[in-house]
């Protein structure tokens, strides 16, 4: 009896090694996009499942969180809020942030969180990251809906808010915040494996960014140069000063500020994707 000839199977993916760090595989994470919807699902649904406001979170934390610097910051610091209604100055400022530090808090720990999948399945491990950051883009997006509620409350009952062309930026201030928060997520991310005090430190250093920003005092309340530069060198800075500047005609439009905080982002997300793909390799045996 003759044997027929071996049939020459189409493999569906071949797996090869990564030569180049600085590679990534954009084909790749597009033919698992349905791995990333998934996790992104249920990573939207996991948020606040068995809570009791559920999905009320998403407006009752920055609406909390605004109250309670209204109190501290302008009725008993009083400090200045640009002329603008204090919970339009605050929440402008909250939304973007949360945002900001969401993305690195949560993607900061996407090994620990998810050794037992990484360690037995294959797929693009940016994937994971990808998936925290478009999960909290809809937390975004709904937060979001907070401020325009209260914005436009604003635009027709006074004459504090005066909106302009530069609010079409929106769109690229929040892509530079998710690229900040995504490189700067997958640098402290692959530096855990190996160094654990990280993880300890990011929710702090995270916290103590936010009051070397805008958040709580604008950029034009520093007239000292050194303190000024300071809170400049936040790159999150130049992005909630364009945004109050587009919607509510307050704050500065430094295209220098935002050509620099351009440039962390790209410089953040290439130095991450170097570490990243250099610890992917052995991040199991480490972690």
């Amino acid at each position: 009896m003759e044997l027929s000839e071996p049939v020459q199977k189409k493999w569906r993916e071949v797996i090869t090694p990564h030569n180049n760090l600085f590679k990534i595989n954009y084909k790749e994470i597009w033919d698992y996009r349905d791995l990333l919807f998934i996790l992104t699902k249920r990573d939207i649904t996991a948020i606040y499942k068995q809570t009791i406001f559920g999905p009320l979170w998403f407006f009752l934390q920055p609406a909390l969180t605004t109250v309670v610097y209204i109190i501290l910051f302008s009725r008993v610091a009083k400090l200045s809020t640009a002329g603008l209604p204090p919970v339009l100055f605050y929440i402008s400022g909250i939304v973007l942030w949360s945002y900001f530090s969401e993305c690195i808090i949560r993607t900061s720990t996407f090994f620990k969180d998810n050794t037992q999948i990484l360690a037995k399945v294959y797929f693009p491990r940016l994937i994971v990251p990808l998936s925290l950051v478009i999960t909290n883009l809809a937390k975004f997006t709904i937060q979001i809906l907070l401020f325009f509620i209260i914005y436009l409350y604003f635009l027709f009952t006074s004459n504090t808010v005066h909106p302009n062309t530069y609010a079409f930026l929106l769109p690229v201030l929040i892509l530079l915040v998710a690229g900040l928060g995504l490189g700067t997520g997958m640098i402290i991310s692959s530096l855990t494996t190996r160094y654990k005090d990280l993880a300890h430190l990011t929710t702090f250093g995270v916290q103590l960014m936010m009051y070397t920003s805008t958040v709580i005092f604008p950029l034009s309340g520093f007239t000292e140069s050194k303190y000024r530069l300071l809170v400049m060198a936040n790159p999150m800075t130049g992005i909630i000063e364009a945004f109050r500047y587009g919607f509510l005609g307050a704050g500065e439009l430094n295209w220098a500020l935002l050509g620099y905080d351009t440039a962390c982002m790209v410089g953040f997300f290439v130095i991450g994707v170097l570490i990243f793909n250099s610890i992917e390799r052995s991040f199991v045996d480490s972690i």
